[in-house]
């Protein structure tokens, strides 16, 4: 396994590495939260949540499977020769663990609070039947020869197609209701930063190897990132450009001189007279 040959970019790997961590991380809180003050989930696509939990589960398999398995880190090694390193650092498997967790507990928001007309469709929950079935088979498929190297490669895969369609039934949830009311763009705003400085780790690795393996050895954090990114610049178009929040008007309570008649009553007389 390699090591690194220079100790400021090394530090500058960790450091990018949990800014992506923290970023990623705390991006969960903002929807919750919101969740939280309104008791309600209208504006958040279900679907979204829980294709989300999919692709977290599946990620995290893959990040802990590799960064933890020394078998399938030989594995690894025979493929893209022993002088790499493993394309997965301590903070995704941190970044993973935390984000089943968060999402599991929006999805339990969605069962618990006021939801109006809004339901999880047909579709998504056929999309994660059928992506959970390709696993089961894919791990009986890789159990005789221990292809665990392969299996867990089908499970990065599962990440990135299911990073590629979370986001669409938001998105266009966003577009009919020509609003983002109710979807925190808090949560965007970080998965942004995260995004850039999981890129930034990635390359800081590559400059001090001399090698851009990490990049298509682990493809799945690649495009994590780049569609993510993506989908982050189309959101923040959403909240701040096309649909931006309206402005609430706010009256000027009447004062005393609002609540008198223009034309007080001795004074209505008077004319009268003449």
């Amino acid at each position: 396994m390699a090591s690194w040959n220079s100790i400021p970019l090394e530090v500058a790997y960790e450091t990018m590495g949990w800014l992506a961590f923290f970023s990623w991380s705390i991006s969960f809180y903002p929807q919750v939260i919101l969740n939280f003050r309104r008791k309600s989930v209208v504006g958040l696509n279900f679907d979204f949540v829980v294709l989300n939990l999919t692709k977290h589960s599946s990620y995290l398999i893959y990040n802990a499977s590799l960064y933890f398995s020394s078998a399938i880190q030989k594995q690894y090694f025979e493929k893209y020769g022993y002088g790499e390193m493993i394309p997965v650092a301590a903070n995704d498997v941190a970044f993973s663990t935390h984000a089943v967790l968060l999402t599991a507990i929006t999805l339990f928001q969605i069962v618990i609070y006021e939801r109006g007309s809004q339901k999880f469709s047909k579709i998504s929950i056929g999309i994660v039947c059928a992506v959970w079935l390709v696993a089961a088979v894919c791990f009986f498929m890789a159990l005789p020869s221990h292809s665990w190297l392969w299996l867990i490669s089908i499970f990065n895969s599962i990440q990135v197609f299911m990073t590629i369609i979370k986001y669409i039934p938001q998105a266009v949830m966003n577009f009919m209701r020509k609003s983002t009311d109710g979807f925190s763009i808090g949560n965007i705003l970080l998965d942004f930063l995260g995004g850039v400085a999981n890129y930034a780790q990635m390359a800081v690795q590559s400059i001090d190897q001399n090698s851009w393996v990490n990049f298509y050895g682990n493809i799945g954090k690649t495009l994590l990132s780049l569609i993510s990114i993506l989908f982050d610049l189309l959101f923040m178009c959403q909240h701040y450009i096309l649909y931006p929040a309206k402005k609430e008007v706010i009256s000027r309570k009447p004062g005393k001189e609002d609540l008198e008649p223009l034309v007080k009553p001795s004074e209505e007389s008077q004319s009268d007279n003449v």
